[in-house]
């Protein structure tokens, strides 16, 4: 099955920062909430970027990147399992980010405090 994920409508338009306390609209709780049931299930999605203001890198590495580096799948299953889609003029280097930013991430080690 494929899933459609359409950021500006599903998230929000204003995607920015990495982490919750950055404020609504970051990284992690897009990764959480979108991408690892994707992931988890097995499944495909179709991650629509057009319609948002932009995206930061912040956001595309941490919601992106972070499911190599913190949800412990591999570069290559989140290439397959994810297509990403973008006609706005311009959007397609955001494609090209995320690709690049997942290929060069990889797994945390755990860390106890």
């Amino acid at each position: 099955m494929t899933t459609t994920i359409n950021i500006a409508k599903d998230y929000t338009r204003f995607p920015g920062g990495r982490y919750p306390e950055d404020g609504k609209g970051n990284g992690t709780s897009f990764r959480k909430k979108f991408l690892v049931p994707v992931m988890k299930s097995g499944d495909h999605a179709v991650v629509i970027l057009d319609g948002a203001a932009g995206y930061p890198s912040s956001f595309l590495d941490e919601a992106f990147a972070g499911l190599v580096r913190k949800e412990g799948f591999s570069a290559e299953s989140v290439l397959k399992a994810l297509r990403f889609q973008a006609t706005d003029p311009g959007f397609s280097r955001f494609i090209e980010m995320i690709e690049s930013y997942v290929r060069s991430a990889t797994p945390e080690k755990e860390t106890h405090h």
